[in-house]
């Protein structure tokens, strides 16, 4: 399926989620948290929830705000933060250092996993799957930078993606 770089969005699925069925459930995966707690992605299941890949030294971290701004005031949505350092070096600090950081500057409170590869053959599970039409259904475009976002919905169907440069109050839900 295409994607659309100027808006930052891609194939609007739920026009077509009757066609598009996982072959593996959203719902089965899990990724560790930076406290190493292990935590099911069974326990979103009901909520719309926005997976972004993080970095505390990016021109786009201030979108730290937005995304906490998100969290709090839609319950509805669960923000995911999976910090990396594949692009740019971006994120160097450990997963104490970065806790600190989100904690510190930005109030995070949405729940923020251990720092983990988000692209390559070697990347995490979550965004295996995020990436990987076989397994979500029909999207193969992994992160092409920092803060780059996947939407997947109350059933756990990917819905869209967006690009860096898209920040939260602009997406469509």
């Amino acid at each position: 399926m295409a994607f659309s770089k100027a808006t930052g969005l891609g194939i609007n699925a739920e026009e077509n989620l009757n066609q598009i069925k996982a072959p593996v459930s959203f719902y089965s995966l899990n990724a560790t948290a930076n406290t190493g707690e292990v935590i099911s992605f069974e326990k979103f299941r009901g909520r719309k929830i926005l997976l972004v890949n993080l970095a505390s030294k990016c021109g786009f971290t201030p979108q730290y705000e937005e995304l906490e701004k998100l969290h709090r005031q839609d319950s509805n949505i669960s923000v995911l933060g999976f910090p990396s350092n594949d692009f740019g070096a971006q994120e160097p600090g450990s997963d104490q250092d970065i806790a600190q950081f989100c904690k510190i500057n930005y109030g995070v409170t949405f729940p923020i996993f251990k720092k983990d590869k988000v692209k390559g053959n070697d990347r995490q599970e979550v965004y295996q799957w995020l990436s990987d039409a076989t397994k979500n259904g029909w999207n193969s475009q992994a992160p092409e930078w920092n803060f780059y976002k996947y939407l997947v919905n109350e059933n756990g169907d990917l819905l869209k993606l967006y690009s860096s440069s898209v920040v939260p109050q602009d997406m469509a839900w």
